[in-house]
């Protein structure tokens, strides 16, 4: 019985090209085209895009593989990706999920093919998060760097979908979006962090 072909995912894998020649074997004698860099720009998502309007009568495998990907190449794949092309398949590979914006993964289902490190949950509640603890607990965080940044707005989301089982809103997936665009401009933490956390109050005009 023939293998079934792999759907449109995320993968997380430290070997980006290893992995993608996996992927190019396993889809044999469909057309597969990799896109392998260290850094995935917009000319690489034009590219991409270009690609996936080339009608194909049998399934077609994108494969984008990367280090990290900026954002506004990963914007300009939003549409494509939620509504692609027929026998259009998409695989992302990259070594870590928060190299994706939140609206790209929620638009994919992801696999981590690496072991990866637990996630300590917050001590806070974002189901039930009112303006005093939104203050104090952005207080404890403050002074995060660029890098220590980006990686707690990850685990914000992990502990919102993840421990505390929520169903992020499109309203959410916008902060989360923007929280990440922000700390690539070197916005402040404690701005950031606030803007972000708002979207949970339910009196937010940013909560759904």
């Amino acid at each position: 019985m023939r293998a079934k072909l792999p759907s449109s995912h995320i993968y997380i894998s430290e070997n980006i090209d290893e992995y993608a020649k996996e992927i190019s074997e396993q889809v044999k004698p469909h057309r597969c085209i990799s896109y392998i860099r260290d850094d995935f720009l917009i000319d690489d998502a034009k590219a991409v895009v270009a690609e996936a309007y080339i009608s194909e009568e049998r399934e077609k495998f994108l494969i984008l593989g990367a280090k990290s990907f900026n954002a506004i190449s990963q914007n300009s794949l939003l549409k494509i990706i939620e509504e692609p092309p027929k026998n259009i398949v998409f695989i992302l590979i990259a070594p870590s999920k928060s190299l994706f914006l939140p609206t790209i993964r929620s638009r994919l289902p992801m696999i981590n093919i690496k072991s990866a490190d637990e996630i300590a949950p917050l001590d806070i509640s974002l189901k039930n998060l009112d303006i005093g603890v939104l203050f104090d607990f952005v207080r404890e965080y403050d002074k995060l760097k660029r890098h220590e940044l980006q990686a707690f707005i990850e685990r914000i989301y992990h502990h919102a979908t993840v421990n505390e089982g929520m169903c992020i809103s499109q309203d959410q997936l916008d902060a989360f979006d923007l929280a990440y665009r922000l700390v690539q401009l070197n916005g402040r933490s404690q701005s950031i962090l606030i803007m972000l956390l708002m979207s949970f109050i339910k009196e937010s005009p940013l909560a759904s």
